[in-house]
């Protein structure tokens, strides 16, 4: 399962653009807890604590705890935005949520057992078509990530969502049996299947033309007979 996150907030009593950004000068960023039939509460928290949470890379598939003034607020991070030039955090929402609430995440996709398929050691490669999976689960339950094995997959083979075993009462965002990954040819191996594909089309193509070569001399012939 996905870890626990903490983080620290406190209650904004002023709110508007100039405020936020008297905030951010002062290294926090504001932020919104909403949802479960609540009234949304203004908090801001510190920047430098939301940057370390965002660089785990499970930070929108994890519960966070936020400690408004010590109330524990239990919440899934939905939206971070960020300065389109410098890359900080401008706002941040949280959604309020029950220990055991239906929630619907991306949940990082790993692949596994390379070494196991058969296409990989001819020299294919895997291609990801998705890195994250949507899944709706228990929020006590999100599984921190989805492993799938590639052992004995070959060439042009794929792998679908279907022949995915998800965690014990997860559920596909996605009804779409949608491709997870495929293992495809290298440039080299494509290069030489294109070649292969040359050469047997000329092959095929050559007999007619010989035909039509041949039909020539008979031509000539007729006409020298016929004069």
């Amino acid at each position: 399962m996905s870890e626990v996150l903490d983080l620290s907030a406190e209650a904004r009593e002023r709110a508007g653009k100039g405020a936020s950004r008297a905030m951010r000068r002062e290294g926090r960023v504001p932020a919104v807890i909403y949802g479960n039939k609540q009234e949304p509460e203004a908090v801001h928290v510190e920047e430098k604590v939301l940057m370390k949470l965002l660089h785990t890379g499970h930070f929108f598939n994890s519960v966070v705890m936020l400690d408004v003034a010590g109330k524990k607020i239990r919440t899934l991070p939905k939206d971070v935005q960020f300065h389109p030039v410098t890359d900080r955090p401008l706002h941040a929402d949280f959604l309020r949520i029950g220990e055991h609430s239906k929630v619907t995440v991306d949940v990082p996709v790993h692949f596994k057992d390379e070494e196991l398929s058969p296409g990989i050691k001819k020299g294919g490669v895997l291609n990801i078509v998705v890195h994250d999976l949507g899944l709706t689960v228990d929020a006590a339950e999100i599984p921190e990530e989805i492993t799938v094995s590639l052992k004995g997959l070959n060439v042009g083979e794929s792998i679908h969502l279907s022949q995915i075993k998800l965690p014990k009462g997860a559920v596909a965002a996605d009804t779409d049996d949608v491709t997870i990954a495929t293992i495809v040819a290298p440039s080299a191996l494509k290069a030489e299947e294109a070649e292969a594909a040359e050469a047997a089309e000329a092959a095929a193509e050559a007999p007619a033309e010989d035909a039509v070569e041949g039909e020539a001399p008979a031509a000539e012939g007729e006409e020298g007979a016929e004069g």
